[in-house]
């Protein structure tokens, strides 16, 4: 059996001009990056009439070791929907360098659903990232530049809330002190890294609907206080024009290929544990105003990356999706319902039946909490058995969710045909999009509302920290934006070990911090992590390339 590298390698890829003709993109807003990638010049937006198609984002249940697939039947489903001729495109999220050198090895589908060229979307691409790192690390030189300048502005060394970035796995960059070594090399204090795509430079890039809103949205930053508590920000350090300089050709959506020639315009990577999980506004936008459906996906499970598409991305930009994919297999339910990794490979109803309120849970959020049409793909695989599939089909019935399998991982696009067909006919039911909470709630009542209403929480514990800080952000005025809720993607609580969908927790706020530019308000739930860090075997352990250039162990 091939691997996934192997797949994508094997491929022949079309010229990346035809992949455009493809997409209805006139040759002259096309930026070529060699002969199968290009950036598209924003100015198409001035000149495209067509009216937006129909948007569908597949999310699915809470990870787990076994693997969902939801990427790759983001993928399949939309080259189904070109082989039943939909007009049809994906948006995605670019691969962050963290996890591919850590515990995932590539994050551009998988099987014969794949966008490529695979190496290098999960590699340098075109560079988004690395811009994004610089323009992130450029207004934290400014900081200390000013600081050590004399510091007109008065800000507290001590409060400074702006870290670096890199895009990578390094836990021993989460808290450091810096400019040690006398009063000629900075001003010493305490500092940190984060990894870019939970920077709020990602947000932004990732929110702004052109250069300029780019710009005025970098300037609102809040990089720390004063000594007075008053904010300081990118623009009072005067940051902002030379960091929009930094990102104005990484704010180009990027047009790339399926495997089997569907555009794909993979831009912008938030993570959805510590960050709003989505793709970038812009590169969603130019989908639907060069197709009929567009294809997107949100990170993580609908706890996270899904409520976020919703409450965040949809709220802020007037997008509406259609209908909802929900991606599930039956391995990673038998293990919600307490199998080892080890043991998925029988029929175990029991074990079954027990992990199945996680998805039903899902399910039920996205239907009955943000009125979309849903199915449920089951991204199957050859140890399922016909009793495992019928429960799961029953008990998705009970909720007036349709179940239909998904084979694209084997079959590429033949493989997500019935799919593709349910998804058409949700395009057309009654669509009753709303949000789970109003914006004129307080913070706090926000914080419940999504603990409550998409967690299943029993309520929300404060820490003093979280306590000072919603304080703080309430006076500043900052208390009527959405909220961005950072927490563990491996449960619906706020504690990983707890698999299903538990019942009886509360959820531990340990702070909150403004990202005013991306115009939100981050909130830390349990132990989230903005650094993640490499796990016992790393996957660039076994990323290799030989002498002519053609790399392996990318999956």
């Amino acid at each position: 059996m091939l691997t996934d590298i192997e797949i994508a390698q094997k491929a022949t890829l079309k010229p990346i001009a035809e992949i455009a003709a493809k997409a209805g993109i006139d040759p002259e807003y096309i930026e070529p990056y060699g002969k199968t990638k290009a950036k598209i010049d924003l100015s198409i937006f001035d000149n495209v009439k067509k009216e937006n198609g129909k948007l569908v984002l597949v999310t699915a249940i809470t990870p787990t070791p076994a693997g969902e697939g939801k990427t790759t039947t983001t993928i399949g489903l939309a080259d189904a929907m070109r082989r039943i001729g939909k007009n049809t495109n994906v948006a995605l999220r670019e691969p962050s360098l963290g996890p591919v050198f850590g515990v995932k090895g590539g994050a551009t589908g998988g099987g014969y659903a794949q966008v490529v060229p695979m190496e290098e979307i999960n590699l340098h691409f075109t560079g988004d990232i690395h811009a994004m790192s610089a323009a992130n690390n450029l207004l934290a030189a400014m900081i200390d530049n000013h600081i050590f300048q004399g510091n007109s502005l008065g800000i507290d060394p001590e409060r400074i809330t702006w870290r670096r970035a890199v895009d990578m796995n390094d836990r021993q960059l989460r808290f450091i002190r810096d400019g040690l070594g006398g009063e000629k090399n900075g001003r010493e204090r305490n500092d940190g890294f984060d990894i870019t795509v939970a920077s709020e430079v990602m947000a932004v890039f990732c929110l702004s609907s052109s250069v300029s809103d780019l710009k005025k949205r970098l300037a609102r930053i809040i990089i720390g206080y004063t000594y007075e508590g008053k904010p300081v920000t990118a623009h009072d350090l005067k940051a902002e024009g030379a960091m929009t300089a930094l990102l104005k050709e990484a704010i180009k959506p990027n047009l790339v290929q399926t495997l089997e020639g569907t555009p794909a315009f993979v831009h912008g990577g938030p993570f959805a544990n510590i960050a709003h999980g989505c793709n970038s506004v812009l590169a969603t936008r130019l989908a639907l105003k060069l197709s009929d459906y567009t294809i997107t996906e949100a990170g993580f499970g609908a706890d996270l990356g899904a409520e976020k598409f919703c409450d965040i991305k949809c709220r802020m930009t007037g997008l509406k999706p259609s209908a909802c994919v929900i991606v599930a297999t039956v391995r990673a339910l038998k293990m919600h319902g307490g199998k080892d990794k080890s043991e998925l490979t029988n029929e175990d109803l029991v074990a079954l039946e027990a992990g199945l309120p996680n998805l039903l849970k899902h399910v039920s959020n996205m239907k009955n909490v943000y009125g979309l049409p849903v199915v449920v793909a089951i991204n199957r695989f050859p140890t399922d058995t016909e009793k495992e599939i019928e429960l799961v089909e029953r008990k998705c019935k009970e909720l007036g969710v349709n179940v239909v399998l998904s084979e694209v991982w084997a079959k590429g696009g033949e493989g997500g045909i019935e799919l593709a067909k349910e998804v058409v006919r949700l395009c057309e039911e009654k669509n009753n999009f709303n949000y789970s909470y109003p914006l004129d709630m307080s913070i706090k009542d926000k914080i419940e509302t999504v603990a409550k209403r998409i967690y299943g929480a029993d309520g929300v514990e404060y820490m003093p920290e979280a306590e000072e800080s919603i304080k703080k952000i309430t006076e500043l005025g900052f208390d009527k934006c959405p909220i961005c809720i950072a927490k563990t993607q491996n449960s619906l609580s706020d504690n990983a070990a707890l698999k299903g969908a538990p019942k009886g927790f509360k959820v531990t706020i340990r702070n909150a911090k403004i990202s005013s530019g991306a115009g939100f308000v981050v909130v830390y739930a349990g132990n989230i992590l903005t650094m993640p860090g490499l796990p016992p075997v790393p996957a660039a352990e076994r990323i290799d390339v030989d002498d002519s250039g053609v790399i392996s162990g990318l999956f």
